[in-house]
């Protein structure tokens, strides 16, 4: 598992600090962003093919998130499979990591397994 926050993924791409996302889980979570700002950096993510070889992805806490005086017209959820819908691995929405109050911890760089159907999502 590798990603973290959203914003901060994008800060550091093409820098000594970015990720190899191949093969792996990535998690993302963000705090305050607008989603007009969230549908940039997941366009951004996949126009610089960090999305196409993932081998699932993880949805935490997006909060607190804005909408300008015209809406956006999508919720993160809508954003995310949009920019994603191309893509065959399981993706999993309200996981309860990030900057929420009941914060699960996960251990990035860990090797898990991530198993998601119409009733739960399991990660071990």
């Amino acid at each position: 598992m590798v990603g973290g926050n959203l914003s901060l993924l994008i800060a550091v791409s093409g820098s000594i600090s970015d990720l190899d996302y191949t093969d792996k889980i990535l998690f993302i979570e963000d705090v305050g962003e607008y989603k007009y700002s969230i549908d940039r950096m997941m366009r951004n993510l996949k126009r610089a093919g960090k999305l196409k070889n993932l081998a699932g992805l993880v949805v935490g806490g997006f909060t607190d998130v804005k909408d300008n005086d015209i809406p956006f017209g999508q919720t993160v959820p809508e954003i995310i499979m949009e920019v994603v819908k191309d893509y065959d691995y399981p993706v999993c929405f309200d996981f309860p990591a990030g900057h929420i109050p009941d914060n699960c911890s996960l251990i990035l760089g860990k090797m898990i397994d991530l198993t998601i159907d119409t009733n739960f999502t399991n990660i071990k």
